[in-house]
C-alpha cells in the first residue's frame, strides 16, 4: 500500500503513514475548521491498510503534537479505536511525545491511553527552542 502523506496546514498536522518503513506519525498542531473532513481520509486509509496488509513487523505510531483542540482529541480517540480493533494491534506501539515542560500534553496522553488496546508509551523530550522535530529528522537521523 502506498504511503499517506498530508503536509501540515496552518491548522492541521502533518500526517505521514509509511507502511514501507513501519512508521506512522501525526505531528504539529490540530485544530482544523472541519475535523471530520480532515480525519476521515486518515481513517479510510487506516481501515484499508489494516484490512489489506499482513503486518508482521513492529509499527511505531507517533503522536508529536504541539497543540490540539477538543474536536481533534475526539478524532484521536477514534483513531486509537481503529488501531485497537485492527488485526495488527499486537504489532503496534503508540508513542506519545511530549515536551518535558508541557504537563497538559502529558495529561492528554494519559487520557488517550485509556482508549488504547495496544502498547502506549510516553516519550519525554527536552525543552528546546531549536527547530521543531520533524519527519525528515526521523527518517534521516
Amino acid at each position: 500500500m502506498e504511503t499517506l502523506h498530508i503536509p501540515a496546514g496552518k491548522d492541521t498536522p502533518e500526517v505521514y503513514f509509511g507502511p514501507d518503513i513501519n512508521m506512522f506519525q501525526i505531528e504539529g498542531i490540530s485544530y482544523p475548521a472541519n475535523p471530520i473532513e480532515f480525519y476521515e481520509r486518515v481513517f479510510e486509509w487506516l481501515h484499508a491498510f489494516f484490512h489489506s496488509a499482513k503486518v508482521e513487523n513492529p509499527i511505531d505510531f507517533n503522536f508529536k503534537l504541539d497543540y490540539f483542540n477538543t474536536s481533534s482529541l475526539k478524532h484521536f480517540t477514534k483513531l486509537l479505536r481503529i488501531i485497537g480493533h485492527s488485526p495488527a494491534c499486537d504489532y503496534i506501539t503508540v508513542n506519545w511525545f511530549y515536551d518535558e515542560e508541557d504537563t497538559d500534553m502529558l495529561d492528554a496522553g494519559k487520557r488517550l491511553k485509556q482508549f488504547a488496546k495496544t502498547r502506549f508509551e510516553f516519550k519525554k523530550m527536552e525543552h528546546s527552542s531549536d527547530e521543531d522535530w520533524n519527519i525528515d529528522e526521523m527518517l534521516n537521523g
